[in-house]
This record gives structure tokens, C-alpha cells and sequence, in this order.
């Protein structure tokens, strides 16, 4: 096995750790096979928006962003989350587009009806995006949107999102084919691995 491709089965291992409680919409085998064709078609990593309009945009944006918030660490916006959403949306999970757009509408449509002045979900405190979110968290859109965001926070930069190595660096993936002992407390004193290094 190559480089690249055990580079993206540990990635896929160390997302599925982080998301074992989230609602996927699509399988694992999706998943991965969708990431195969992303990094094919799109090898270039270069971040724009193609398939969400600007006022989409930036409300999935502010959503992904009270997911994964900015605190001591990046969060979901330093990671360019919402560019990873939006390449996913238009090629590899196009499959969930035209019923996730439907969704988001419903959704901008709940949260105009409760603040009729305001100019989009991103512009409302975050006090009252948060109180928004959760009379929203069971629905499709949610479910979606949280599995996009976790995708886009740990995937592979190429794929859109993890700006910087930022979501890896915040779970402590190293983007490695090569793993050297020790691998935990139980083998840490293992005397046989400086002989071994010696050896090298």
C-alpha cells in the first residue's frame, strides 16, 4: 500500500473516532470512496466557492462555527470548513445537494420568522445562533451540516477544508506513513527500542 493511500485510511480511522456518535447520511464506504474521488478530481487544494451562493455560504458558515467554536484552538472557521462543504455539496456528495439546499432554506426561513430584521443567521449574537441551533438539532439539516463540518475539520487539506493542518493538529494526527515505537505507556521503557535505533 502507498503512501498516500495509508495516509488516507489513518485519517479516515482518526475521523471515525471523533465522530462515533454522529448521524452520517451516507455509509463509511461512501465516505471513503468519495474522498478517493475528490482527491482525483480536485488535487489542487485551492479554496473558493463554486456551488453555495455568498448568503449560503456564510450562514453555514456561522453554523459550522458554533460547532466546532473558536477558543484557545481554531475552530471550524480557521479550517475553512465551509469550503470543504461547498466542493462536497458540488461533486462528491452531490447526492445530498438539491434536499440540502431545500433544508437550508427551511432553516434560514425558521430563523427569519424568529428575528424578521435580521440580515442572515451569521449577523445574530451568538447567544441567539446557539438558542436557534438547538430548537434545530434533530433536524436533517443539522444532522447533515454537524457530519460536514467534522468531515471538513479533519479530511485531508486537498479536500477543501483543515486550512493549516489545523483540525489534525487539534486531535494530534500526524499525516505520516511511518509509526515509531514507542506507541504508548505499556511499551515506553522498552529497553529494545534504543538498541534497535542504534542499529539504523
Amino acid at each position: 500500500m502507498d503512501s498516500a493511500n495509508l495516509s488516507r485510511r489513518s485519517l479516515l480511522q482518526a475521523i471515525a473516532a471523533v465522530m462515533a456518535t454522529a448521524t452520517a447520511p451516507v455509509g463509511w464506504a461512501q465516505v471513503a470512496l468519495a474522498f478517493d474521488q475528490a482527491h482525483a478530481a480536485h488535487g489542487s487544494g485551492e479554496r473558493r466557492l463554486s456551488w453555495l451562493k455568498e448568503t449560503e455560504a456564510a450562514d453555514i458558515e456561522a453554523v459550522a462555527a458554533q460547532i466546532i467554536p473558536t477558543d484557545d484552538s481554531p475552530g471550524a472557521q480557521e479550517a475553512g470548513v465551509v469550503y470543504f462543504i461547498d466542493r462536497a455539496l458540488g461533486t462528491f456528495f452531490s447526492q445530498l445537494a438539491s434536499d440540502y439546499r431545500a433544508q437550508l432554506a427551511v432553516f434560514r426561513a425558521g430563523y427569519l420568522a424568529r428575528y424578521p430584521t435580521a440580515r442572515s443567521f451569521a449577523s445574530l449574537t451568538s447567544e441567539q445562533q446557539v438558542e436557534l441551533l438547538k430548537r434545530v438539532d434533530h433536524t436533517p439539516f443539522f444532522t447533515t451540516t454537524h457530519l460536514l463540518t467534522l468531515l471538513g475539520m479533519f479530511t485531508l487539506p486537498v479536500y477543501g477544508g483543515n486550512r493549516d493542518n489545523v483540525g489534525w493538529k487539534l486531535i494530534g494526527f500526524e499525516d505520516t506513513h511511518a509509526f515509531y515505537p514507542p506507541f504508548g505507556y505499556y511499551d515506553r521503557d522498552y529497553p529494545g527500542f534504543i538498541e534497535s535505533a542504534r542499529i539504523k
